[in-house]
C-alpha cells in the first residue's frame, strides 16, 4: 500500500513509520505490484510498447507514460504525478529516479543505454552470485553481462545471496576487490541501495566468498535467547 504523509512523505505500509500516522491513502497493494511491474518492463525492456521515447541515458516522460498508462489500462487513469513519484521514493532496492518531470530506471536493463550514475564512494568488496557449476569459469574468465547489458553487483554477501536464489537455491557468492579494480582503472557505478553495475570485471579481481563468515555474521547479530 502506498500511502503519503503530509509532514514526512511518502511510504509503504498502513501508518506512517515516522509518526505513526494513518496519512494519504493511495494506491492498494494490487496497484503497487501491477504498476511496479509495467514501470520495470517499459524502463528496462520495451517502451516503445507504450509509444514512449527514451533517451540515452535512459530517461523517459513522466507525463508521456502515464498517458500511455491510462490508454493501456482504463482502470489507472486516475494515476498522477505524485503517484509514480510516490513509488520510485519507497521503492526498496532504489531501482528507479525520477528528476524534472521524467522517470528511469537505474539498473536491470535489456537496452542500450549509458547511465550517468555515480562513481565515487565505492566499497572495498562488492559481491556476485553465481552457481557451483559457473564458479570456475567465472573465476578464470571474469564477469561479463548475461542477459542484460551491465554486470550487477551486490552491496553486501547476504544481498547477493537473496539476486543469487532467484537462479538456484544455493547460490555461490563471489567476492569482487572493487576498490582495487577501480584503482586499475575499471568503472563501477552505484545503481541501487544495495547494487553497483560494471561492464565486466576481470578475474584477477575475483575469488570465492566463504558463505560461512556470512552466517557467523548473523549469528552474532541475531537476540540471545539463552535468557
Amino acid at each position: 500500500m502506498l500511502k503519503e504523509c503530509s509532514s514526512h512523505g511518502y511510504f509503504r505500509g498502513e501508518l506512517c513509520p515516522v509518526c505513526g500516522s494513518e496519512s494519504r491513502f493511495l494506491l492498494n497493494d494490487q496497484e503497487v505490484e501491477f504498476l511496479v511491474r509495467t514501470m520495470a518492463g517499459v524502463l528496462r525492456h520495451f517502451p516503445e510498447r507504450f509509444g514512449v521515447e527514451m533517451d540515452k541515458q535512459g530517461w523517459i516522460d513522466m507525463g508521456d507514460f502515464i498517458t500511455a498508462l491510462a490508454i493501456k489500462n482504463r482502470r489507472f487513469n486516475f494515476i498522477k504525478p505524485h503517484h509514480i513519484i510516490g513509488l520510485v521514493e519507497t521503492d526498496a532496492k532504489g531501482r528507479y529516479q525520477h528528476r524534472e518531470g521524467k522517470i528511469r530506471a537505474t539498473y536491470g536493463h535489456s537496452l542500450e543505454v549509458e547511465l550517468d550514475l555515480p562513481t565515487h564512494d565505492i566499497p572495498e568488496t562488492l559481491y556476485y552470485p553465481t552457481t557451483t557449476e559457473e564458479c570456475n569459469v567465472l573465476l578464470g574468465a571474469g564477469l561479463t553481462p548475461l542477459d542484460r547489458k551491465m554486470v550487477h553487483l551486490s552491496a553486501t554477501p547476504a544481498a547477493a545471496m537473496e539476486a543469487g536464489k532467484v537462479r538456484v537455491e544455493n547460490p555461490v557468492i563471489l567476492a569482487v576487490a572493487a576498490k582495487k579494480a577501480v584503482e586499475q582503472g575499471v568503472v563501477i557505478m552505484k545503481a541501487g541501495k544495495t547494487v553497483y553495475t560494471t561492464k565486466e570485471m576481470p578475474a584477477e579481481f575475483l575469488s570465492r566468498y566463504d558463505v560461512s563468515l556470512m552466517e557467523k555474521a548473523e549469528e552474532e547479530l541475531s537476540p540471545d535467547d539463552t535468557g
